[in-house]
């Protein structure tokens, strides 16, 4: 009785029992009645005492232990809901023997996020749900927690429909028994429309940094462009005059005009490397390489402030994104350019060295002779929307940006300074674990194949400017059998209706049926002509052409198409045609023009 009142009532229970059992035990000895009465009172005394005594410390134990555990039960209830509850996903894992992590306990919010049941979730290794990881990330991560050491970082969760969910994590070890740690606990934060924001933020500083040089980069157009008009229109008089001399001076001003069209195409070129939207798969960049575009777009924006000088030391290829680093330089061009007022260019100068630090890293250094930072400014200058610039010259997100991208690259941003003396910003960056052997070279010209030099083929061009198909065309006829047509959907009835082609040349960005729909019909209806296809594109602007170039294993020809390009471009589809074999034609003679095509 005494007990079950200290368990069911607790301390109060427990006494009131006691005292209960302590009266009646009282009253019943001295009326002779009871377990206690015997004929010596003393000793009966004495037994009831010890009853009394044993029954009280008992009845007080029990109920003190069991408010201790209703306690515990309270605390581990309050703390399972309010985990339950968080919005934060929260994943306990127990290390088991070996080093082995199980999941024990995954919250509602994290299985939202991932897509799971809880079922699934538990009693699984929580590491495949982390995905691909750098293998220095996995090592790095392992080593501070079974060291004690809590972890926080941004890593991407596999979803259960198999994409990627950024997510921000803090691990933390648990040492439940002892020094030895029995379990991880990882809190994911989801941060996917934070990571869509940088992005965004990224792209919008890239395109606003390029902007900042726009008149420049116009007048570097212009220029070319200019005598290209010029030189065109001079060999057009040449040609009308006739005779030698009128077709020697043709001759010359066609080799300036095409000058000047390949100097427009580096131009055009240079700012895609600087303007491209979205993530770029890591690859191997030579940041030499990368110089030499990124002082060509600044340095006519340049050249009314300082002088522009360039140092090329051997420096470690690094692994990343071409696109993004290309970014980080091109913004810090344009700090330097920013700090150096116009008007005194002779007694400026903007510098950009690399070289490889004393660790192996590769270092590119842009150091100016501008009005350098104030010491109170310094520690400020990679906050974003900090800026002492005026509103029309900085958002104060570009350094902020840079750093970002450094760092995604496991590099580091390090500035110098000193004001009146200029500024030195230090991008240092880990060395590429493989390294090419050699330099990449650039491909010398080719000259343009005789008639002689491949068989005569069969040409599909798809083009929807009607000039530029023409051109294509004019240059490839007098080797090979020609169509073309503007539409995707023309081309598609061409093949629909049976006759095949040698090499097909397809325009990617076209109104209506674009190339990626041409190249998905082919592979589903006509296997063989896909394989057949060669894309030409001035640009891939949308998300979803981006990731079919990617993807797509046929070759891609970026506009404007050198006419050598072109000719070996065809000459090598046909020499692969011929080594896969003949294939049944259908008659050459149907009206090709029926279904919209020209024939030539």
């Amino acid at each position: 009785m005494s007990a079950w009142a200290a368990l069911r009532f607790g301390p109060r229970g427990a006494a009131a029992a006691t005292l209960c059992i302590a009266a009646a035990s009282i009253v019943g000895t001295a009326r002779g009645q009871g377990p206690f009465a015997t004929d010596d009172l003393t000793q009966d005394l004495l037994v009831l005492q010890l009853f009394i005594a044993a029954n009280a410390v008992t009845g007080l134990l029990l109920a003190a232990a069991s408010t201790e555990r209703q306690r515990a039960i309270g605390q581990l209830q309050l703390l399972g809901t309010s985990v339950r509850s968080v919005h934060e996903g929260v994943l306990i894992a127990e290390v088991r023997a070996g080093g082995a992590l199980r999941t024990v306990f995954a919250n509602q919010a994290l299985c939202s996020l991932l897509g799971y049941r809880l079922e699934e979730l538990v009693g699984q290794d929580p590491c495949s749900l982390y995905g691909a990881q750098e293998p220095e990330f996995r090592q790095r991560t392992r080593q501070s927690l079974f060291a004690g050491e809590p972890v926080f970082a941004e890593v991407k969760l596999a979803h259960k429909q198999g994409d990627l969910v950024w997510s921000e994590v803090l691990l933390s070890p648990v040492r439940a028994t002892g020094e030895d740690i029995t379990h991880f606990v990882a809190t994911h934060r989801d941060i996917s429309a934070t990571k869509e924001l940088q992005a965004r933020l990224v792209a919008a500083e890239r395109v606003a940094a390029v902007g900042t040089l726009a008149a420049g980069v116009g007048h570097e157009i212009n220029n070319p462009l200019a005598y290209l008009v010029l030189n065109l229109e001079a060999a057009e008089r040449g040609l009308s005059q006739g005779g030698m001399s009128g077709m020697r001076d043709a001759m010359a001003n066609m080799r300036g005009a095409l000058e000047g069209a390949e100097r427009i195409r580096l131009i055009v070129r240079d700012l895609q490397v600087f303007s491209r939207q979205g993530n770029q798969d890591p690859g191997l960049v030579d940041l030499n390489a990368l110089v030499p575009p990124a002082v060509r777009i600044i340095s006519h924006a340049l050249r009314h402030r300082a002088r522009l000088v360039e140092e090329f030391g051997p420096v470690p290829r690094v692994s990343g994104s071409e696109a993004r680093l290309g970014q980080v330089l091109l913004n810090l061009l344009v700090n330097a350019m920013q700090a150096i007022p116009e008007g005194n260019p002779s007694m400026n100068e903007v510098r950009v060295r690399t070289s490889t630090d004393a660790s192996g890293r590769a270092r590119v250094d842009v150091v100016d002779s501008g009005a350098g930072i104030p010491a109170h400014v310094l520690p400020r200058i990679f906050e974003a929307f900090y800026t002492t610039k005026s509103s029309g010259e900085g958002t104060g997100l570009g350094l902020a940006i840079c750093q970002q991208i450094v760092r995604a690259h496991g590099g580091e941003l390090e500035v110098r300074s000193e004001p009146g003396r200029g500024s030195v910003f230090s991008v240092l960056l880990p060395p590429a674990r493989v390294q090419a052997s050699t330099p990449p070279r650039p491909l010398p010209r080719a000259s343009l194949p005789q008639p002689s030099a491949a068989r005569r083929g069969r040409v599909l061009v798809v083009d929807d400017e009607p000039r530029l198909a023409q051109s294509m065309r004019l240059l490839l006829e007098p080797f090979h059998d020609v169509v073309t047509t503007t539409r995707g959907s023309e081309a598609l009835a061409l093949v629909d209706a049976g006759h095949r082609f040698d090499v097909i040349l397809c325009d990617l960005q076209m109104p209506e049926t674009d190339g990626a729909a041409v190249y998905q019909h082919l592979c589903a209806h006509a296997p063989d002509q896909a394989a057949r296809v060669v894309f030409i594109s001035g640009g891939a602007y949308t998300p979803e052409s981006r990731a079919f170039i990617d993807t797509v294993p046929t070759r891609v020809l970026e506009k404007p198409v050198r006419p050598d390009l072109l000719m070996t471009t065809v000459a090598a589809a046909l020499t692969a045609v011929d080594a896969m074999g003949p294939e049944p034609r259908v008659d050459e003679a149907s009206p090709v023009a029926a279904v919209g095509g020209v024939r030539h």
